[in-house]
Order: structure tokens, then sequence, then C-alpha cells
């Protein structure tokens, strides 16, 4: 608990929220930036347009001012000009009339004039004594008997006026973008919280659980979360499959071995206590073959735990059926010695596919042939089928068990006892076919019984 609670409190692990609220103020401040530049540039545009434009309306009136009388250009400026120009207060203002001989007919000499070859009407860059300004040029052309030519007016304007319109857009526009993020914010900080009520609802209810609950978490989710639960769920079940294993084994153990055990025991002293050799000898036969078959039992007992254990652990590799039906044969050598049975192996010439735990499947595999050298009759065929679901068989000459058998799924403890067999082996296959996504395939043929791991083959 104290190493959870330090990893919790470590400056790395952020929680949900603080993350999502980094990430929103990561784009806020960036869009913000942006956003920020753009009003900016949008406020000076916007101000000299508008500027612009007064200083076109003014030098226009000028123009339209300007008559001719005996051959010389008169300029009575007018003060509708001035008065457009008056809307910038804070400016200073030149204004110069230049006729065709490029002399000056009135006003500031000093006035700059446009780049060579300007329209009729051009806007440019200038200076007012050390301020800069803004100057538009506008050409009136002449044309009469006594005076013909171009008479250009210059009219400037310093930039107070319209740099306060740009900096009063720009601030305008910040504001407005500093509430919508702060919405924006808050919306989002909302949204997360409504999105993560889920997780807090599975960390209640796994709380207020016993311990030993392992049943699936039974909630509503948004399908990003359900995602997590179910795998959630999966490894609960998972830990419910190895509990339930231990349970059973610990059960099986207390259940099943106290009566072997003591036989064991009352054998072993009824041995010690005759006196007669071939009694005692006969004792010791039936002591021989109880310890014989406790000592099966405890092998499928941990058999069935190691091949349950596997189904959730084990990773699937690409077999070859047939090299899982060769070790089932040699680890069997002794059985098949003992049972007196001659055993052969049927095996098609192509490789059969499947993915799988090799030691599950040859595990169970031996079991399917114990259980035809002791409950069967020979001769016994051990045999490889391929196709789309492959087959792992095992063929006795006997009639098979009861109908029942056949019709039931095996149980454990469920089969014939009667000649030292644990009742686990067609249990121990039918877990290792399913956990294979197969299943166990019992039926009575005509020249035999036949039982089969029914299996998922894999193309090529």
């Amino acid at each position: 608990m104290a190493e959870a609670a330090a990893a919790a409190a470590a400056p790395g692990s952020l929680s949900l929220k603080a993350r999502v609220a980094l990430a929103v103020s990561a784009v806020l401040l960036a869009g913000g930036a942006v956003v920020l530049v753009a009003a900016l540039a949008y406020g000076r545009q916007a101000a000299r347009e508008a500027y612009d434009r007064l200083l076109l309306g003014a030098a226009s009136d000028i123009a339209e001012s300007i008559t001719v009388r005996d051959g010389v250009p008169l300029v009575d400026v007018p003060l509708s000009a001035f008065q457009l120009l008056a809307l910038a207060p804070d400016d200073r203002i030149r204004y110069r009339v230049v006729g065709p001989d490029g002399a000056t007919l009135t006003g500031d000499d000093a006035a700059p004039g446009p780049a060579a070859g300007s329209g009729d009407a051009t806007f440019y860059d200038g200076t007012f004594g050390d301020e800069p300004a803004r100057y538009v040029s506008v050409t009136r052309r002449f044309a009469e008997r006594r005076f013909s030519g171009p008479v250009r007016v210059i009219v400037g304007q310093t930039l107070l006026a319209r740099q306060s319109l740009a900096r009063d857009i720009a601030q305008n526009a910040l504001f407005l973008l500093g509430g919508a993020g702060a919405a924006m914010a808050l919306i989002a900080w909302l949204a997360v919280r409504s999105a993560l009520r889920p997780l807090a609802r599975i960390g209640r209810a796994l709380a207020r659980r016993d311990p030993t609950d392992l049943t699936p978490l039974d909630l509503a989710a948004p399908r990003e979360i359900a995602g997590l639960l179910g795998a959630l769920n999966g490894f609960m079940a998972r830990l419910d499959r190895q509990a339930e294993t231990n349970r059973n084994l610990i059960g099986d153990a207390a259940h099943q071995l106290r009566n072997p055990v003591a036989a064991l025991r009352a054998q072993a002293q009824l041995a010690l206590d005759e006196g007669d050799p071939g009694r005692r000898s006969e004792i010791l036969s039936r002591l021989h073959d109880r310890a014989v078959g406790l000592g099966r039992l405890l092998d499928q007992m941990l058999s069935k735990a190691m091949v349950i254990h596997r189904t959730d652990t084990a990773p699937r590799a690409l077999l070859d059926l047939r090299d899982i039906a060769v070790e089932v044969l040699e680890d069997s050598d002794h059985d098949v010695v003992a049972a007196n049975v001659d055993v052969t192996l049927d095996l098609p010439d192509r490789p059969v596919g499947v993915r799988g735990d090799a030691l599950s499947l040859a595990e169970a595999g031996k079991n399917l042939l114990g259980n035809a050298l002791r409950h069967g009759r020979g001769p016994v065929r051990l045999g490889v089928t391929a196709g789309v679901r492959p087959e792992l068989w095992v063929l006795d000459a006997g009639a098979g068990p009861p109908p029942h058998v056949l019709t039931a799924p095996p149980a454990r403890f469920g089969s014939r006892r009667d000649r030292g067999g644990g009742g686990l082996g067609l249990a121990i296959a039918q877990a290792v076919a399913a956990s294979h996504g197969g299943r166990l395939v019992l039926r009575n043929e005509p020249d035999g019984f036949r039982a089969a791991l029914r299996l998922q083959g894999v193309e090529g």
C-alpha cells in the first residue's frame, strides 16, 4: 500500500483530469497566440483601409475643386476635405497640389510624391518630419485649349489614429478570445468529469466487493471504458478459474485420497500382522495395486490442475499434430508394455497444423490412450486426421463406455475406476479441447470405440 501511495504521489503520476486540463490549456494558448497574431494583422489592415478611404476622399474633394481660369489652374481647397481628416484629431495633415511641370501649385513642398509610373490613385508610405505617415496621390487630367496635363493632389496623414484603432480591434478580439477560452475550458472540465464518472463507479464497486468475489462487473459504461471493463472482467474470470482449480485440487485431494490412503494403511497393517507367507504375498500384491492406482490418481489430479493453469498462461505456438501423436506414444511406452496391447500409429504424409500448447495437447492425448489401454481392447490405433477441423484420435476394438458417458459431458471422477483409473482422463481431454477452441468427440464405430480431440486447423 505504501508503494502504491508513493506512486500515486509521484510528480509524473498526473490524474486524467490534470492531463486533460493541461492539454486543453496548451491548445487554448497555442490557438490564442495564433488568433492574437491574426487579430493584430486584421486590426492593422482594417484601420489602414478605413483611414485610406478618408485620405482618398479628402484628396478627391481637393482634386474636384481645381478649376482653370485664363489658362491658370486655381485650387480652392474645400472645407469638407479637412472635415474628413478631422476624424483623426491627434494626427497631423499635409497636402500638396503639383502641376504638370512638377511645380507645387499650393500646399507643402516637403510632402513626398509617389514613385514614378504610379496610377491615378496611389497609396504609399512616407514620413511627416520624424513620424511615419500615409499618403495618397490622386491625379486629375485637364485637356483645355490654354491648359492641359495632369494635376496631382497629394494628401498625407500621420498614423496615430490608425495605430489606436488597430490596438482597439486587437484588444477587443483578445477579450473575446479570453472569454471564449475560459468557457471552453469550463465545458471541457465538466465534460471530462462526466466522462470519468464510470471509472469512479467501477472503483467503488470493486472496493465494496468481498475479496473472494470474482464474478464479472455488470455496470453500464461508455464504449471507451467498456473495453477496460471487459478486460477487467476477463482478468477476474482467469483468476476465478485459477482459484476454482486450486479449490478443486484441494477438495479432490481431501476427498479422493482419504479412502485410498486408509486402504493402504490397512493393507500394510494386515501384511505386518500376517504370519502366513502366501497370504502375506497376496496382501502385498493388493497393496501394490492400490499404490499404483493412487499414483495414477495423483498424476491425473496434477495433470488436470496443470492443464487448467496453462489454459490462461501458456502461449499458443504453431504445431504439427503428428509430432504430438508421436510424443504421446513415446511417453506412454511403459503403459503400453504393461497392458501388453499392440499400438500402431496412423499419421498422414503432410503436416497437420494447429495452434496450441504442445504440453497440454500431449497430456490430453496420453489420457485418451491410457483410457483405451485400461478400459478398451486391443489392438489400439493412435492417429491424426487432417482437414479444417483436424483430429488427434485413439481407436480401440472395445465396445466403449456406457451410453450415458457418450451423451453427458465428461465429469471429474465420473468414469470407471475399478481398474485403477482415476476417473479424470476424459475430463482432462475435454478441458484441453475447449481451451483450444475445439471439443472432445466420443463415438462408437463399426471397428471399435473412437475418442478424438477435434481442434481448429491452421491454413498452410
